[in-house]
């Protein structure tokens, strides 16, 4: 066992798809108190990463430990109960016809933490009014997923993930997609969630460096399925970093709002 202050932990991880190396010796570890951006241009192993990471895919070889735990060694529907992942794939999975409160609620279901079948309790409720109120979809709540424009799908999406109180939090592109006002909207949502020491560790996986949350402080940059840098963010992402990412002379830096920005040279 490693500290226990540390909640993911890759060791030499490949990943093979039909014989394609798309993750290559990959060593990646993330600590309480950390939220992390993962960050590179498309095809750079971003999302197989993550899947790792969360519990939905094994390595071909190597070990990931997730909170404590060997993947493989434990029933992997006991990390998903502990990872929350929101990402585009489990749109796929949820019934479009269902209204945005009860498919919020609906996640406190089969948490074997509560071990009952049921019955809801006031604290559940209560959570998801809270998470309502912060990712602003409270007016939303009477409508049915299908009617929602992609940033309002978005914010349910992760005040959903959030709903079985996840000790780690996998966003998947959040952003992807959305207008400027949906993708300002969940920014400050996550900045909020972030600042609150009792939220889970957010690992956000994007490309563009305007949609990082200001309060994130860590940073993974990722190329041809190896991550090239990573550790304190202001560190990480660098003009000369960030050229060598994207094979592509690129500048970037940060405003005085702790907001980042990116343009070529």
């Amino acid at each position: 066992m490693g500290n226990m202050d540390t909640l993911l932990r890759l060791q030499h991880v490949n990943f093979l798809r039909g014989g394609n190396p798309i993750l290559q010796d990959v060593s990646f570890k993330t600590e309480l108190g950390e939220n992390w951006v993962i960050l590179g241009p498309n095809g750079a192993g971003k999302t197989t990463l993550i899947a790792i990471l969360a519990a939905r895919n094994y390595p071909s070889s190597g070990q990931a430990e997730i909170l404590g735990q060997q993947l493989g060694t434990v029933p992997v529907q006991q990390l998903h109960e502990r990872v929350g992942l929101c990402s585009s794939a489990v749109l796929r999975v949820i019934p479009g016809a269902q209204t945005v409160k009860a498919l919020i609620l609906s996640a406190a279901y089969g948490t074997m933490v509560r071990g009952r079948d049921q019955d809801f309790e006031d604290i559940d409720y209560q959570r998801r009014t809270n998470l309502m109120e912060l990712f602003g979809v409270v007016s939303l709540q009477d409508r049915k997923l299908i009617t929602l424009s992609d940033g309002e799908r978005q914010r349910v999406l992760i005040a959903r993930a959030l709903m079985a109180d996840p000790e780690i939090l996998i966003l998947d592109e959040p952003v992807a997609g959305v207008d400027l006002q949906a993708r300002e909207l969940l920014l400050s949502a996550l900045d909020e969630l972030s600042s609150d020491p009792k939220s889970p560790q957010i690992v956000m996986v994007t490309h563009h460096l305007e949609e990082i949350p200001a309060s994130f402080n860590r940073a993974a940059l990722m190329k041809e399925g190896k991550i090239m840098a990573n550790g304190e963010i202001d560190r990480v992402l660098t003009s000369e970093n960030l050229t060598e990412a994207f094979s592509f002379p690129l500048k970037c830096g940060r405003s005085e709002d702790g907001r980042w920005w990116a343009h070529a040279q």
